[in-house]
C-alpha cells in the first residue's frame, strides 16, 4: 500500500443520534422521531472526509476492545484507510458521543472519549515511519494532550504541515501545542474559551486570531459557520464566506472542513489559503445538506470538477 498522504492522530466515537423538533431544556424528557447509530470522533470524522476526496491516510487512534471498537476497524478498512497503527485497549470502552439533532439542524453532542484517553506519545512513536513519509499531520482535542503534542512535535521534526482542530476547546492547553501548529484551527466558541474575546462577529473573530498568533502559531484559522470562515496570519486577514443553505444536519460541518483543508494542504500545495478555504467551506456546506456524520460526507465523484483543478 502507498504512503498515507495524511495521517490523522485523533479520536474515533461511536455516534449514537436522536433526532428531535427541538433540543429539550435542562430536566426535560422529550420524545425524538428518529435514532441512527454512526460513526464519528473528530479524528476519524476528518480522516474520512480527506478519504471521500481521494486522499490516502492513515489513523493513528485507539478503540476499545468491544463491538464498537470491531465496527469501526471495518469502518476504516471500507473508507480505505491505513489501520495499521489503531490500537486496540481492553482497559476502556470505545468512545461514544450520544447526539441530539433538531428540526434546524442544529446539534448538542456530549462526548465520553474512553479508549481515547488511553492514547500515549508511546502509540503515536510508533508510528513514526507513517508520520515521517506524509505531507500533512492532523490532530484535535479528543485524546490525551501527551500524544497530541507527540505528534505535532515529530511532524515538526520531518518538516510535514501540521493541522491542530482545538476542538474542544481546552482552556489548559499547552503552550506548545500552539507552538508546534502551522495551522490552528478553532470555531467561534472555541476560539472564546481560549481567549476570552467573545466571537459574534468577523471582526470579533480577528481579534481572537490576533491573541492566537501571539501565542506562537503560524496561523489561524477561526471557522464561522454559515459566515463561512477566517485566516489569520502576522501579515493579517482573510475572510471567506459560505455559500447560504437550509442546514438538515451540522454535526460533522467543522471536521468535513478540517479533513478537506487537510485534502487541499497535501494534494494542491499549490493554491493560495483563500482557494482553500472557499473549497473546503464548500464541501462543508454540502455536508449539513445531509443527514449523519460521516454519512453526510461526499464523495468526489459526487463534486464538481473545478474543484479538483
Amino acid at each position: 500500500m502507498s504512503a498515507a498522504k495524511i495521517v490523522v492522530v485523533g479520536s474515533c466515537m461511536t455516534d449514537l443520534i436522536s433526532y428531535t423538533s427541538r433540543l429539550p431544556k435542562p430536566g426535560e424528557t422529550i420524545h425524538g422521531h428518529r435514532f441512527s447509530v454512526g460513526f464519528g470522533g473528530k479524528g476519524a470524522n476528518q480522516c474520512i472526509a480527506a478519504t471521500r476526496l481521494g486522499a490516502t491516510t492513515a489513523m493513528v487512534a485507539m478503540v476499545g476492545d468491544d463491538s464498537f471498537g470491531t465496527n469501526y476497524l471495518q469502518n476504516f478498512r471500507d473508507n480505505g484507510v491505513i489501520i495499521s497503527h489503531v490500537g486496540v485497549t481492553s482497559e476502556a470502552a470505545t468512545g461514544v458521543a450520544p447526539i441530539a439533532v433538531d428540526d434546524a439542524g442544529e446539534n448538542c453532542i456530549i462526548i465520553v472519549a474512553g479508549a481515547n484517553l488511553k492514547m500515549t506519545a508511546a502509540n503515536v512513536e510508533k508510528a513514526e515511519p507513517l508520520i515521517k513519509e506524509s505531507c500533512v499531520v492532523v490532530c484535535q482535542g479528543e485524546i490525551t494532550m501527551e500524544a497530541t503534542l507527540a505528534a505535532l512535535t515529530m511532524a515538526r521534526k520531518y518538516n510535514v504541515k501540521t493541522l491542530m482542530n482545538a476542538a474542544p476547546a481546552d482552556s489548559s492547553l499547552d503552550p506548545a501545542i500552539l507552538k508546534n501548529s502551522d495551522i490552528f484551527c478553532v470555531n467561534e466558541s472555541e476560539a472564546e474559551a481560549l481567549t476570552e474575546v467573545r466571537v459574534q462577529t468577523v471582526m470579533d473573530a480577528q481579534r481572537a486570531a490576533e491573541v492566537l498568533l501571539t501565542r506562537g502559531c503560524g496561523s489561524v484559522i477561526v471557522t464561522l459557520g454559515g459566515e463561512g470562515a477566517l485566516y489569520s496570519t502576522g501579515d493579517g486577514h482573510i475572510h471567506v464566506p459560505a455559500e447560504k443553505v437550509t442546514p438538515v444536519d451540522t454535526t460533522g460541518a467543522g471536521d468535513a472542513f478540517v479533513g478537506t483543508l487537510a485534502y487541499y494542504l497535501a494534494y494542491h500545495p499549490h493554491l493560495s489559503m483563500e482557494d482553500m478555504l472557499q473549497r473546503s467551506c464548500k464541501v462543508a456546506t454540502i455536508s449539513v445538506q445531509a443527514a449523519g456524520t460521516q454519512t453526510s460526507f461526499p464523495t468526489r465523484n459526487k463534486l464538481d470538477n473545478y474543484l479538483f483543478v
